[in-house]
């Protein structure tokens, strides 16, 4: 199949669209490079530079390289960038979404698998969450996620848009390629594990949630299997099977605390992690931990590296083998 994977020179679109390569689909990065790395896909497929809000390339895209189905990764995804500046995240996450789906619409491409957020239920009543409970984003990341969400339905009538959208929180970890480099750096195991290697300081925003120890809760997904749950759902959308709106991407259990990650990395790098606190961050849940038991039953999906160590461990391993 020839795939297009928006924004597939990112952290996670760049595995995706290596997963995808290594199960024989034809792959076409699209990333306008202000947060990818042209270097992390070299190899795994073409890579158009484009903006999904600059219509005429997208649609010249779509139309030379006879896409069949787009896994859509490319966004904004800051929650404390989006309520400084909700602006950017609407512009970047509805508007552009909304591009491309006139582009697909226009070009007859039926398939479209979307990288969604847990952000978009918002400070559930409950944990873990499931894709039935209520959704009330409290940032205008998870806002704008669901507003495409919530178009897509209505595409679908219209249009014959086959949808899935993959919510999850906090991917992590990397492969032998790719793992994270952000500028500036905003994920905490990279950031923890940066400042074990430098001496650094990790700043904890808030000691203060209704959590065992105060700081906040998070699950953890490495990169890998979040990729593989991507190529699962393309699969089912392609073989015309009966798929959910939407699905969760959790590990099961509990999740893991900020200090409990530093902790983790500390017994790992063997080395000592200075840890500062700070504020609250704005628009930040307490707990967000995701219940996959949907996308196991209904695709078959197991997360095969769900252990915090084997995340932690695969992060390191590549920082290592990168020059400080």
């Amino acid at each position: 199949m020839r795939v297009m994977v928006t924004g597939g020179a990112g952290y996670i679109g760049a595995v995706i669209a290596w997963e995808l390569a290594a199960r024989g689909h034809d792959v076409v990065i699209y990333d306008n490079l202000s947060k990818g790395h042209a270097d992390s896909v070299a190899g795994a497929g073409e890579l158009v530079k484009g903006d999904l809000l600059d219509g005429e390339t997208l649609r010249r895209t779509l139309s030379s390289r006879r896409i069949e189905a787009v896994v859509h990764m490319a966004a904004s995804s800051l929650v404390g960038e989006s309520v400084a500046q909700p602006d950017r995240y609407y512009r970047n996450n509805v508007e552009a979404g909304l591009q491309l789906l006139s582009a697909m619409r226009v070009l007859a491409v039926r398939d479209l698998v979307f990288s969604s957020t847990a952000a978009v239920y918002g400070e559930p009543a409950k944990q873990p969450i499931e894709e039935s409970d209520p959704t009330i984003p409290t940032n205008p990341y998870g806002e704008t996620k669901l507003a495409l969400e919530r178009a897509f339905p209505w595409y679908a009538r219209a249009y014959g848009l086959r949808h899935v959208s993959l919510r999850y929180f906090n991917a992590a970890g990397a492969t032998e390629r790719c793992g994270e480099r952000h500028d500036p750096e905003t994920h905490l195991i990279p950031i923890v594990l940066d400042a074990a290697r430098s001496g650094g300081e990790v700043t904890v925003f808030g000691d203060d949630y209704a959590t065992p120890d105060g700081t906040c809760v998070r699950d953890y997904i490495h990169v890998l299997d979040l990729a593989r749950a991507h190529v699962a759902a393309l699969d089912a959308l392609s073989q015309d099977r009966a798929v959910a709106p939407a699905y969760n991407l959790g590990c099961g259990g509990n999740g893991y605390s900020v200090t409990e990650v530093v902790g983790a990395a500390r017994a790992l790098t063997g080395r000592p992690i200075r840890v500062r606190m700070g504020p609250r961050r704005a628009g930040d849940p307490a707990v967000l931990v995701a219940a996959s038991d949907r996308i196991r039953r209904e695709l078959d999906w197991r997360p095969q590296l769900q252990d915090l160590r084997m995340i932690l461990e695969s992060a390191w391993r590549w920082l290592e083998a990168r020059p400080r």
